[in-house]
């Protein structure tokens, strides 16, 4: 069973994603975390807007190395849309996601172009979704908790900037599937996110 998550920054995707993925025990790729390490990579060479040297760091990429911890600032978020509009990239990190996607028995994958582009053929799809100004609060209480000093009107200046750059670049841009199924989670806490979310893949899972 493959699940397909795609949906805007923080939206709450990757917290479904992981508790889906424990529950069904299944393998879990935050594909986000993919493209924060290229940005990362290039960051730190001075080369950001370099699309060459942005390929070479995807092709040269090791999963096995990803932090989360370390990957998930706001900087790095910033980067990560940037170099996800390279459709070099993007190419060079397909070959990574559809394998992860092949495991035996399935897997979550998690991102902004699962159900289009990566896993068209996934058995359950959601697209998951808030408004900026609750995306942009949870993603505030986030950085605020690992200790960063951001203000909440940069993170939703941010979140909107993020949101209109993933929507409009010509590579696998962020579209909701015509086969998933949206999950607003605006009005919702983590618990019925999940209790929401389980419902949509176990009703794709019975075929209804």
């Amino acid at each position: 069973m493959v699940i397909a998550i795609d949906g805007p920054a923080a939206s709450g995707k990757g917290t479904l994603a992981r508790r889906l993925a424990a529950y069904y025990g299944l393998p879990h790729l935050d594909t986000g975390l993919l493209y924060r390490a290229v940005g990362a990579i290039v960051l730190a060479q001075g080369r950001l807007q370099d699309e060459a040297a942005a390929v070479e760091a995807a092709r040269t990429l090791d999963v096995a190395a990803l932090d989360p911890d370390t990957l998930r600032t706001a900087e790095l978020g910033e980067a990560a849309s940037v170099v996800a509009a390279r459709g070099g990239v993007r190419a060079a990190l397909l070959d990574l996601q559809h394998r992860f996607a092949a495991q035996p028995g399935g897997a979550v994958l998690d991102g902004r172009d699962i159900g289009t582009v990566i896993c068209p053929k996934a058995q359950a799809k959601l697209f998951v979704t808030a408004t900026p100004e609750v995306r942009a609060e949870r993603r505030h209480r986030e950085l605020i908790g690992r200790g960063e000093d951001i203000a909440y009107a940069a993170v939703l200046a941010d979140i909107r900037k993020r949101d209109e750059r993933d929507s409009a670049r010509a590579a696998a841009p962020l579209v909701q599937a015509d086969d998933a199924v949206l999950l607003d989670t605006s009005a919702l806490d983590i618990a019925q996110a999940f209790e929401a979310a389980l419902a949509i893949v176990e009703a794709r899972r019975r075929g209804s």
